[in-house]
């Protein structure tokens, strides 16, 4: 039978539109269907996406070599998606990693062989320098800090899934404003109903993030735990600026992975204000209920989240002392494997592209090109790590 298209991309975020912007390279006939952001955060009941914020780090230092190849392979694109869609989303300040040797000496030897491999500068910088080269930063004196300044720094998510949809449909990509909530294999063509319409393609990427499985959009579900993650934002003034402006990118390392803590340089926002950002990974609190991933999504975050991280923001970093605290909820999709998914379901024309693992961001224009090439070509190769990427699918 005739299709309306002959691909769909399910999920209009940072992986779903980078994978339409590449297809659209491709092949022709292609729809990239999802909602726009909505404008009252909270007083909306559908779907949300985690890319509603203005910075998330970029960077290729890291200790697992398929995720710094990926964000490599990204990073090294995002000029030239900047200059062709004449929107700006990168800012270069550089990523700065700081850690006691004792507790981070593994993962920083697997970043420094990766980043060998890579082509990434990586300046060590020892203890008894960091506090000069960074006085916004007061950590412990045994402190080693690890400095990427060029291909690292933040990229604004908003402004990155602008240019991606913008490309896309100068490429001839179909935008469709509309939530899907069901895929169906009908056998010689997949079902996409996506508001009061249904339309039929050949193959289909659902690329939903920690929505991924809370519609019927999978034949089976993939296994994901989609956990609440909490951010809290100081409001910078002018003081402030003078201090923390000319800051890079930083994460701090703790004992346990989950103790780690990334921070964000200051950022205007749409209100008008500037925020220096932090966030961690210790939450438990995990959805498997679209009511209940809306409910978050309309919150504030945890307050007891909020107020462990302002501890350790003024600890870091002290003079952030007075400045006005609030919080922001997000969600993090995380995958048995550590690595995201780009592989079809039991079924041959449905595919699944989600998994960021709280560390995608950065790659997103590269792990949409895998789902594009996924769709193109129906399989992908070791040289893209196609292997580690295979969905884990839960019991039926």
């Amino acid at each position: 039978m005739a299709v309306d298209f002959r691909f769909i991309i399910i999920g209009r975020g940072m992986m779903g539109a980078a994978a339409a912007r590449h297809l659209s390279s491709m092949a022709d006939g292609i729809a990239l269907i999802g909602p726009r952001e909505p404008e009252e955060r909270k007083a909306h009941h559908g779907v949300f996406a985690s890319h509603y914020d203005e910075a998330r780090i970029t960077r290729t230092f890291d200790g697992n070599l398929a995720w710094g190849t990926f964000a490599a392979r990204a990073l090294d694109r995002y000029r030239e998606i900047e200059a062709k869609s004449g929107i700006s989303f990168y800012s270069e300040v550089g990523c700065l990693f700081a850690g006691p040797e004792k507790d981070e000496q593994d993962y920083i030897e697997r970043a420094l062989t990766v980043s060998r491999t890579l082509g990434s500068d990586i300046e060590t910088i020892a203890p008894s320098e960091l506090g000069q080269r960074f006085p916004y930063l007061a950590v412990a004196a045994d402190f080693t800090g690890y400095f990427e300044r060029k291909r690292a720094g933040y990229i604004n998510p908003r402004a990155l899934v602008r240019a991606q949809a913008k490309l896309a449909e100068q490429g001839g990509v179909s935008l469709i404003e509309a939530t899907a909530t069901s895929v169906r294999d009908a056998g010689s063509h997949v079902e996409v109903t996506a508001g009061d319409k249904i339309y039929s393609a050949e193959r289909v990427l659902v690329a939903a993030g920690g929505f991924s499985n809370l519609h019927a959009l999978l034949p089976r579900p993939v296994d994901i735990r989609v956990m609440a993650r909490t951010v809290a934002f100081y409001e910078i003034g002018e003081r402030e600026m003078a201090i923390f402006g000319d800051m890079p990118s930083t994460i701090v390392l703790g004992d346990r992975e989950e103790d780690h803590i990334y921070i964000l340089p200051p950022v205007r926002y749409p209100d008008g204000k500037t925020y220096l950002k932090l966030g961690g990974d210790t939450e438990a609190l995990s959805f498997d209920r679209l009511e209940d991933a809306g409910a978050w999504f309309r919150s504030d975050g945890s307050a007891a989240e909020r107020d462990h991280l302002s501890r350790v923001a003024l600890q870091l970093m002290p003079e952030l002392a007075g400045c006005p605290v609030t919080s922001a909820p997000c969600v993090a999709n995380f995958t048995p494997t550590g690595y995201p998914y780009a592989g079809f379901t039991q079924s041959p024309r449905i595919a699944v592209l989600t998994g960021g693992n709280f560390v995608a961001a950065k790659s997103s224009d590269e792990l949409g090109r895998l789902g594009a090439v996924l769709l193109a070509e129906g399989q992908l190769g070791e040289a893209d790590f196609g292997g580690a990427l295979t969905p884990v699918l839960t019991a039926a």
